[in-house]
């Protein structure tokens, strides 16, 4: 784009008017660099210099704002757009289109597609394309394959666009033999597999949890002769990361370099989730040190994962400094950011601390989620205050937001490890949440149901309001005899199994993926 720029002004310089596709070509260019400031500023001038905005400038503008994610600005260019009687055509339809479905808002990407049908349109193979896409990310691969057959009974050549997201989609439903059996279709259509579709069919398989599956499609693609890129081996290494497997993941690390393949930050992301997981953060720190090396700046993801990381370990020093550090590279913390923070400082059991960092939360524009709300009711009860847990809860509440079951579950064990010793607001309390629970549908699993009956054993032996309270959100099956046994024989164990373990260091409810 500089030296584009320099030709522009040479242009001027030489007395040469640019006709309006050199602005578009500009308005192009900043688009693919993501430049909005720049691009706006062209739109401007094309302006300034007499030339009427065609549906080729506000396309530019709408690509612009779908690629850097902000829809809601796109949505309002196409209006402006209309109301200078220009109108759509496919391409600003598709463009639309495809940004919510980036944001996996299906249903504003349908209503555009049915605007689309309205205007006289008729969908062409990229509008079909989109939408196998979105309904393979809905998960409905029966109403993708029948759009995948509306093309070909309209003689529309597919695609690798179009095979893509069929074979991921299969994939992550755990329908291999469909995954690969449109593998061999998309050969037999003449359409040659490339390495984003080994990717697609390797991130399905690492989507559900099959990455030794998913190491062996390497083989498929030596046969095929295509050679794995840096994001086939990102995906892999972030299967092992999930599972833990941090020895795994430095080994496709080291692929990387040795095949000479770029480096970028979402490798060291990938590398740094693995160290976090598995609790290695000296070996956290040293990744971070290659990145300096290699001269690629920590983004806001990469503070997350330390942060959550040494909140992991309830070191809360580390992730303050680290939170520091953030704002010492103009890095904004975000609502994961300060959730993960205020999670180091509920292990480390300094509550005062975590109210502190609601305060800041507050001053920079930022509101607790649910998330944020549930680590607070957690760190209540890891202290033994089960009635601020209680208000914590109804504040989140208050806030309108609605619980999840993890918000459920942590205040009910918080309150009935509690129960034996005060009575009052904590009965009351775990009388109001069942009855909410049960009022919403929800119930507990297995493992959830035998636990809580631990303590309801010790506060009522032979049962009582609170065991009928609670029996109401059991499995439907709780009363079977094996269940019954279960519950008898967890009762009947060493009190100690009754303790605050529920609250330990060892949980890892705040993963650096769920927030």
């Amino acid at each position: 784009m500089d030296r584009a720029e320099e030709l522009v002004r040479e242009m001027e310089e030489d007395g040469i008017d640019a006709p309006i596709d050199v602005y578009h070509s500009m308005m192009h260019g900043y688009t693919v660099v993501q430049d909005e400031k720049k691009c706006l500023i062209v739109f401007e001038r094309l302006k300034e210099c007499g030339f009427k905005p065609t549906i080729i400038s506000y396309g530019c503008l709408i690509n612009l704002y779908v690629k850097v994610g902000k829809v809601p600005k796109a949505i309002a260019i196409s209006k402006e757009m209309e109301s200078h009687g220009i109108k759509h055509n496919n391409k600003t339809y598709s463009m639309l289109i495809n940004g919510f479905i980036h944001l996996h808002d299906f249903a504003n990407a349908f209503s555009i597609f049915e605007d689309m049908i309205k205007s006289g349109l008729q969908p062409d193979r990229a509008i079909y394309n989109l939408l196998v896409e979105a309904f393979c990310k809905m998960g409905n691969m029966d109403r993708a394959i029948r759009i995948f057959e509306r093309m070909q009974k309209e003689r529309m050549q597919p695609s690798n666009r179009t095979f893509r997201p069929i074979i991921e989609g299969f994939a992550v439903a755990g329908d291999m033999k469909r995954a690969f059996d449109t593998l061999d279709l998309m050969r037999r259509s003449g359409c040659a597999p490339t390495v984003m579709t080994y990717n697609a069919l390797i991130h399905g398989l690492v989507r559900k949890h099959q990455v030794e599956k998913a190491v062996s499609v390497l083989d498929k693609m030596s046969i095929a002769g295509i050679a794995p890129n840096e994001h086939t081996y990102t995906i892999i290494m972030r299967g092992y990361a999930a599972s833990g497997d941090i020895g795994k993941a430095f080994e496709y690390f080291t692929k990387i370099k040795e095949s000479g393949l770029k480096l970028d930050v979402y490798i060291y992301e990938t590398l740094l989730r693995a160290c976090c997981k598995s609790g290695r953060m000296q070996s956290a720190l040293a990744v971070t040190r290659e990145m300096s090396f290699q001269k690629i700046p920590r983004n806001t993801f990469i503070y997350n994962i330390l942060i959550d990381g040494w909140a992991r370990r309830g070191d809360v020093w580390e992730a303050a400094d680290l939170l520091k550090q953030m704002k010492e590279d103009g890095i904004p913390p975000n609502i994961h950011t300060f959730t993960s923070y205020i999670n180091a400082c509920c292990k480390a059991g300094d509550m005062q601390r975590a109210e502190n960092v609601i305060q800041e939360m507050a001053d920079v524009g930022l509101k607790p989620n649910v998330k944020t709300f549930t680590t607070l009711i957690k760190g209540w009860a890891r202290v033994s205050l089960p009635d601020r847990a209680l208000k914590c809860f109804e504040e989140m509440k208050s806030a309108g937001l609605k619980p999840d079951e993890a918000a459920y579950h942590c205040l009910v064990t918080s309150l009935l490890s509690r129960a034996t010793v005060m009575e009052g607001s904590t009965y009351t309390g775990i009388f109001s949440v069942c009855r909410e629970m049960f009022e919403n549908d929800l119930t507990v699993d297995l493992r959830t149901a035998v636990h809580w009956s631990k303590w309801l054993h010790k506060i009522e032996r032979t049962g009582g309001a609170l065991t009928e309270a609670l029996q109401r959100i059991f499995p439907p099956d709780w009363n079977s005899s094996e269940n019954l046994e279960a519950s008898n024989s967890a009762s009947d164990g060493d009190s100690e199994s009754c303790s605050d373990a529920e609250f330990s260091d060892n949980d890892e409810d705040h993963d650096v993926d769920d927030l």
